[in-house]
């Protein structure tokens, strides 16, 4: 009876540690994700943002202004075609960096769910910027592709929440 009681202490220690393992492989799928969508931006090498997706991947803007902007787009090639719209080397943004926070991370099996309240700071070539506050609604699955335990986005889903314009200060550079 003692050693049942050990396996089965031994098993959920096990499904713990896997379910730890997989909130930081999504943390890192994010991450990734929103440093690629960064700019300006200096990936590693070999990295892309089409690895970070599942072949089935669907990306979506939802709500009253992304539902019409970005509409659903699906498979890696399509979401990574809309998304270099707005990369460089196309002239929109000249700096654009996304910060996460509110994060809710559940997994259950080879199930992954994420939120998160995204802000993003950006400039644009015309020179205005803006602030936006969007929820994110991810939905993630393990890697079929090699031996690693990368989690890839299956499901993206964002929801503009506000928007402002800003000013950036500008800092003249005095000689000494």
């Amino acid at each position: 009876m003692h050693d049942a009681m050990t396996q089965t202490a031994v098993d959920a220690l096990l499904t713990r540690i896997a379910t730890l393992e997989a909130h930081n492989e999504v943390r890192k799928t994010i991450a990734r994700y929103m440093a690629l969508c960064d700019v300006p931006c200096a990936p590693l090498a070999g990295e892309s943002l089409a690895a970070l997706f599942t072949d089935d991947a669907v990306w979506e803007g939802i709500g009253a202004h992304y539902a019409q902007k970005f509409g659903r787009l699906q498979g890696p090639a399509t979401i990574v075609d809309m998304l270099q719209c707005y990369l460089p080397p196309a002239p929109h943004f000249t700096t654009n960096v996304h910060f996460l926070t509110s994060e809710h991370i559940e997994v259950h099996g080879d199930i992954a769910k994420g939120r998160w309240i995204m802000l993003q700071t950006s400039r644009y070539a015309d020179a205005s910027a803006e602030l936006i506050a969007a929820r994110l609604e991810i939905d993630f699955a393990p890697s079929v592709r090699g031996e690693n335990h990368a989690w890839l986005i299956r499901h993206f889903r964002t929801e503009r929440l506000f928007d402002a314009p800003w000013h950036m200060n500008r800092h003249k550079e005095t000689k000494a």
